[in-house]
């Protein structure tokens, strides 16, 4: 059995977002009129969210240590909250696999984070201690684009680092090894995933390269609202034309 939230993230703050500048910061206007500085987790440039006045979640950090007391956690889009906060899919993924969301990744004993791997580079997670299947090599990779009605997209910009995990999960099939992409859609308005190859032509070369070799992707999305992460559906990958 299990929780309808994956992650409690009970507490949140309501907003709406001024302006989001130099990448890791925004300015939020909370719903009492106090406008506060907030930590943006997310590199991307989040398409589609970031007029003045989209509505915001925040959390408040208390946190005597941090520099900014708040933490961006969600944007919403024609009244859908989706999840902006990149380091969230790396801690329910696990839970949905544990938690047996995840069928195709069902049966492992073992899940290690930041494995070491490739050239230099740290694997999401690690699988390991299947009865029957190969040890797995899973990448996560965060999702908040849709610019076509129940179509999730990545990525919204162009990712040479994301490329470069494509290839370097070629390798691991090559060695014996299962290599998986999963890409965590935080939004539940969704039923279909695509790569956005006009946003970065040479991650969808890396793409179709992985498919062939064998590398393995899957797509699941993930409700939120104030009251946290929940697991909503597996989403079905378009193939390429």
């Amino acid at each position: 059995m299990v929780s309808d939230s994956l992650i409690d993230m009970s507490g949140l703050i309501k907003g709406r977002l001024v302006t989001r500048y130099k990448r890791f910061f925004a300015d939020i206007e909370l719903d009492t009129g106090e406008i506060i500085t907030a930590h943006c987790p997310n590199p991307g440039k989040m398409l589609g969210l970031l007029a003045p006045g989209t509505p915001a979640l925040v959390t408040h950090l208390n946190d005597p240590k941090k520099k900014l007391q708040y933490r961006l956690e969600a944007l919403a889009e024609d009244g859908i909250w989706i999840g902006v906060n990149t380091q969230w899919p790396n801690r329910v993924i696990p839970l949905a696999i544990k938690a047996g969301l995840i069928p195709q990744l069902a049966g492992y004993s073992a899940l290690q984070p930041e494995k070491k791997y490739g050239r230099n580079s740290r694997i999401d997670l690690y699988a390991s201690g299947h009865a029957v299947r190969p040890d797995a090599y899973i990448e996560i990779k965060n999702v908040h684009l849709s610019r076509q009605k129940g179509l999730a997209e990545f990525p919204d910009c162009v990712t040479e680092r994301g490329a470069k995990h494509l290839y370097e999960l070629i390798e691991m099939v090559k060695d014996g090894y299962r290599a998986i992409v999963l890409f965590c859609v935080q939004r539940d308005d969704c039923q279909s995933f695509d790569i956005a190859r006009d946003c970065d032509p040479g991650f969808g070369r890396a793409y179709d390269a992985a498919r062939e070799a064998g590398v393995e992707f899957m797509a699941v999305g993930f409700g939120v609202s104030e009251a946290g992460l929940r697991f909503d559906r597996e989403l079905v990958i378009r193939r390429p034309e």
